[in-house]
């Protein structure tokens, strides 16, 4: 805004001229002798010394730490409030207010007015009329009210979704020490993900830039909302200086600003250094900034003695100028570290040249070493973790599910997060969710993705809570937050509704409407510390012959077509009897007459329930995602190059069977959460992956009984649009050509089982137009055959959009993962369930007699398929039993992919607290009557 020009104290009358007065010319004569002489003088004496205020100022307030401004708490809006925003009135609210450290919860009415949250509590009736007609009045019903998700490590706008060479911004390779970049001079407001984000809750995140630097650059917290302007500037949330410039407003502190820094591999694989090179950046960059510090120090202590002479100007540089800050205390530090020594290393760095640090994100190895974050300098960091994710690298391999709760006990801050896009943020509160189930106290999980990233951030006087005077972005969710699923019903931003006529989940049960119980998990985190991250998990066979399940509340099996529940406890204890891995009864049995020498197993209301299947992920053929040393690799593809002849040339197939890898941690934490059969196909490095093969993931080794399932599940190709592979109708004509009898050797027979319809094919595809094609070449060989062929689409994010032309010509759908994202541009048309469609892909699919069968990409998350199970059937409105959400993840996988394995040689799996669908359960045995065991957990 342009200021006005600035008027005189003072401004003389105009008078009329006198009489008398001396001739012009004398006047102008006298004023030029008085010039010369004072020009004369000021080469004789010496310059007055330079009394800058303005400098003076500087100096001042270099060491002034960043906070709100005095009035800030009564101001009357907020300064983000978007006139015509109308003021809202929540009734009947259930809120988490996140005060009293996550425990305070209320039940009333919550006033927004200017962007504010201008009452909570019960709000008098006559201030609602004094609204009148202009307030907008939403009606709770009990429903939970929390604040805003807030997000402290994002990438959102930064690695956009979907992701196109001209929208990928998060790191420089340009040194690696950089503080002068800035995250907000690339944010993209077109990304995908701000309204898929926003629907799942998050009103605020803190982009930061990659972790290819030591030091990446400047990070800025943002909200999501789109703004009438359209720019970056727009979102943010608090401009911590002028955009343009390092100056601030000297009537007032600074703002809070970020800095991104990495450690450990990943600035050191970007540079071809050492965790030695990269410390020594760190080093030599602070040092540089300390130099620049010590020298504005000196300056103004000359300065305010007013010792002017010689000073010159006030020593800054604008590439430094935030390290600098860094030093003074100004500046929120968010360091990517992973293990042990990296965090050493920055905890010595601290204390060296003297910062605190905010917080180590990922952080996979705190947990094992809270001493050493104690002594970083100032105050303990905060942890900002993945709750499962982990083992994708060596600097995680030992991350735990339980370092939450073990921090939390330690007395360290605790906050969850996205890394967005690695996780979709839309789900960050998921990752709450799975802290709260693996023993973090339901009250810090709420907080660790809203008041704790909050205070971390230094944004508590605004965010993070439900309290008068901070910024209205409030969540009603349908259900408790921490249980599973729970859905926005309403999103708001600086008081604005974000979800327009937005779509209401499935009812939920009323125990959905508390925190879900947390299961006994004492021991297993005793054992994450005491084998530092790297407990035993293989399974230990029961000794006995026969195994008693008592107190079995339900029992759920495999069957033609299908799960059915076969037992449900009412009046009668359950129990189920197994010999040598087989059940011999089930439901009314005398567990008495069966116990003899048998081990008693009491499952207190727990379930039997089928074992589940894990697809889409390479499980079994790696160890480590991000070492080469650790896996199978890929498998060669005839159109990207010519196959050596020693394999049969361009028709030879790879098996996956031979390139299995048993006892790999996330097979066996996989097994532990009742998963209890594996399908992994050869990694494809394009069209051709190969054969697929069914395994235990409980098996030691390839040579035990039933450790393999089956050793060819599916044939499986890949069709879709990329840089370096062939064109996507080269890939069809490849296809149409070895199911059109032109195949030879291994490959060419196996494509023959596929025509007699024998063999799945299984077709890795995204986009619907290449689904539409692959359903005319279906029909163009059942033509010519004159029977069906078996095909599937894996993957299949726009399957949705066929849903009944695929059901109609009998193609079954493995959706990779159930819950879209729009990650390429082949997978932008998701379709995004509640609250933003009525359907879910699943539930559309399910409606137009698809068989749908859900999988994961990552072999972490293949422990929470049963988690996703559930989910899919808690947001589809054709309302899933359970036993068809189990067959989500076991017979509707197995079906899609060949696999065929008669009932009574199925796994079953046991579970305390629930069924496996259940969020409180827990695994606590597998029964195999395949391989004749029941392992114990």
């Amino acid at each position: 805004m342009d200021k006005p020009g600035l008027l005189p104290a003072y401004v003389p009358q105009a008078e009329p001229p006198r009489r008398g007065r001396r001739p012009r010319v004398w006047s102008a004569l006298f004023a030029g002798l008085l010039v010369c002489t004072l020009l004369r003088l000021s080469t004789l004496w010496p310059p007055l010394p330079r009394r800058s205020s303005h400098t003076l100022q500087k100096c001042r307030s270099l060491n002034v730490l960043p906070g709100p401004p005095p009035d800030f708490n009564t101001r009357p809006q907020s300064d983000r409030f978007v006139e015509g925003t109308r003021p809202t009135l929540i009734r009947n609210a259930t809120i988490w207010t996140g005060r009293n450290n996550g425990l305070e919860i209320l039940t009333g009415d919550i006033l927004l007015d200017k962007g504010l949250i201008k009452a909570v509590g019960h709000v008098q009736d006559s201030l609602v009329r004094w609204y009148g007609d202009d307030l907008v009045h939403i009606n709770a019903q009990g429903s939970w009210v929390s604040p805003g998700i807030v997000d402290l490590h994002s990438h959102l706008g930064v690695y956009s979704a979907p992701a196109l060479s001209g929208a990928s911004d998060g790191n420089s390779r340009h040194g690696p020490v950089l503080p002068w970049l800035r995250s907000l001079d690339a944010l993209n407001t077109r990304d995908d993900a701000y309204r898929l984000s926003i629907s799942g809750g998050v009103t605020t995140a803190l982009v930061l830039p990659g972790s290819a630097n030591a030091i990446g650059g400047q990070a800025f917290p943002i909200k999501l909302r789109p703004t009438k302007e359209r720019s970056p500037s727009s979102m943010l949330l608090e401009p911590p200086y002028g955009i343009n410039g390092s100056e601030v407003d000297p009537s007032l502190p600074p703002r809070w600003r970020h800095i991104k820094q990495a450690c450990g591999e990943n600035p050191d694989r970007v540079y071809s250094g050492t965790r030695m090179d990269t410390m020594w950046a760190f080093r030599q960059g602070y040092e540089h900034a300390r130099q620049i510090k010590e020298q504005q120090d000196a300056y103004c202590a000359k300065a305010e003695k007013g010792l002017w002479d010689g000073l010159g100007a006030f020593p800054e540089d604008l590439q430094w100028e935030a390290l600098v800050d860094v030093l003074r205390g100004r500046v929120k530090i968010q360091n990517h570290c992973y293990e042990t020594v990296d965090l050493e290393d920055i905890v010595r760095l601290s204390n060296e040249f003297k910062f605190p640090i905010a917080a180590f994100h990922h952080a996979h190895e705190t947990y094992l070493v809270p001493g050493t974050l104690k002594k970083a300098y100032g105050h303990p960091p905060a942890i900002a973790l993945f709750a499962t994710n982990a083992r994708y690298k060596r600097e995680s391999y030992r991350g735990s599910e339980f370092a939450p709760r073990i921090l939390a006990d330690e007395g360290l801050q605790v906050v969850m997060k996205s890394d967005h896009p690695v996780l979709n943020s839309r789900y960050l509160l998921f990752e709450a969710q799975q802290a709260h189930y693996y023993g973090l106290p339901a009250n810090l999980a709420l907080a660790a993705v809203t008041s704790t990233p909050a205070t971390v951030m230094g944004e508590d006087h605004r965010i993070g809570y439900v309290k008068e005077g901070y910024d209205a972005d409030l969540v009603i969710w349908d259900s408790h937050p921490l249980a599973l699923g729970a859905t926005p019903k309403q999103v708001w931003i600086d008081g604005i509704a974000q979800l327009d006529n937005p779509h209401a989940a499935p009812p939920k049960p009323d125990s959905f409407q508390s925190a879900p119980a947390t299961p006994d998990f004492d021991k297993e985190a005793r054992d994450a510390l005491e084998y530092e991250g790297l407990p035993p998990l293989l399974p230990e066979h029961a000794e006995a012959e026969v195994v008693v399940f008592t107190n079995v509340g339900s029992v759920y099996v495999k069957a033609a077509g299908g799960v059915r529940q076969v037992f449900l406890a009412k009046e009668r204890e359950g129990v189920v009897v197994v010999r040598n891995g087989e059940v011999v009864c089930q439901g009314a049995c005398d567990a008495a007459a069966s116990a003899g020498k048998a081990k008693l197993v009491d499952l207190k209301g727990g379930a039997i329930s089928p074992g589940l299947t894990a697809y889409g992920s390479p499980l079994a053929l790696q160890e480590i995602q991000g070492e080469v040393s650790t896996q199978d690799g890929y498998a060669l593809d005839p159109l990207s190059g010519e196959l050596p002849k020693v394999l049969g040339g361009d028709y030879s197939v790879m098996q996956a069977v031979d390139g299995l890898q048993y006892a790999t941690r996330d097979a066996l934490i996989a097994y532990r959460s009742g998963v209890t059969t594996g399908i992994s196909a050869p990694k494809p490095l394009g069209f051709l992956s190969g054969l697929s093969v069914a395994f235990s993931t409980g098996a030691a080794h390839k040579l035990e009984k039933g450790a393999v399932v089956q050793d060819v599940a599916a044939l499986h190709v890949s069709v879709g649009h990329g840089g370096a592979i062939p064109s996507v109708s080269t890939q069809v004509a490849a296809l149409r050509r070895l199911l059109g009898s032109e195949g030879k050797g291994d490959l060419g027979r196996w494509f023959e089982r596929v025509r007699e319809g024998k063999t799945t094919l299984v077709v890795t595809v995204q986009n619907a137009d290449v689904m539409a094609t692959l359903i005319r070449l279906k029909r163009e060989v059942e033509a010519e055959m004159g029977h069906s062929i078996k095909l599937t689409f894996a993957g299949a994010t726009e399957a949705h959009l066929l849903a009944k032309e695929i059901g109609e010509n009998g193609v079954g759908v493995l959706l990779t993962p159930p819950r879209p994202y729009p990650g390429v541009w082949e997978e932008r048309r998701v379709l995004p369930g509640p609250p933003l469609t009525r359907d879910s892909s699943v539930s559309l699919l399910l409606a137009h007699n698809v068989t749908v069968g859900i999988g994961t990409h990552e072999n972490w998350a293949a422990r929470n398929i049963r988690f996703d199970a559930a989910w899919a059937a808690l947001e589809s409105h054709i309302e899933l039993s359970k036993s068809e959400a189990l067959s989500l993840a076991s017979v509707n996988v197995e079906e899609l992919l060949g696999l065929s394995v008669p009932p009574a040689l199925s796994d079953l799996v046991a579970t305390t607290g629930g069924d496996l669908l259940d969020f409180s359960s827990k695994v606590v045995g597998v029964i195999s009557p395949r391989r004749g065991v029941v392992d114990l957990l």
